[in-house]
């Protein structure tokens, strides 16, 4: 009898505990950001080391401070492909990284299909947005645009243990 109850109790924790997880995953850590109008969709123009806002509206995102790559948002602008392309840097192997099923306006698969068709173009919101970390905005043809961040080279080498090199800027201190 006591062997049944020790399993039962061992099967109640780990499901218990599987949920918990799941739940800190999902939907734990993350909270909705704040608009800040003018300052949420920026990109960086060709030649410039200044981020540029461009018009948007319809902005939604969501972040969370257990990761700096969690960051995800949408938004809708007037701007064409082709003034964007002509203006600012674009990001030639953007691949974008999945949002959590309940983040509905961000669809990370048809955004990869897109990006890789050529209905929509990536381009380089913010370097350095966090260390290591720039921020991606990809806009399609009909407007839709979505913005999620990437770690860069140097991001990827602090986080991986590698030496960084001098052309990296300093790594804050915690």
């Amino acid at each position: 009898m006591t062997g049944k109850v020790l399993a039962i109790i061992l099967l109640l924790s780990a499901a218990i505990a599987g949920a918990g997880m799941y739940y800190l995953q999902v939907y734990g850590y993350y909270y909705t950001v704040q608009p800040n109008p003018g300052a949420d969709v920026v990109l960086l123009a060709d030649g410039s080391d200044a981020p540029q806002p461009i018009p948007y509206t319809g902005f939604q995102a969501i972040d969370a401070d257990s990761s700096p790559i969690r960051y995800r948002a949408c938004f809708e602008t007037e701007l064409t492909l082709e003034e964007l392309q002509a203006t600012y840097m674009s990001v030639g192997d953007a691949t974008p990284l999945t949002a959590p099923g309940w983040f509905d306006c961000y669809d990370a698969v048809s955004l990869a299909d897109a990006l890789k068709t050529g209905q929509a173009k990536a381009f380089i919101g913010t370097k350095n947005i966090h260390f290591g970390v720039d921020r991606i905005v990809a806009v399609a043809q009909d407007g839709r645009g979505y913005i999620w961040h990437v770690l860069n080279n140097c991001g990827e080498k602090a986080y991986d243990g590698t030496v960084i090199g001098e052309e990296c800027p300093p790594k804050p201190q915690n």
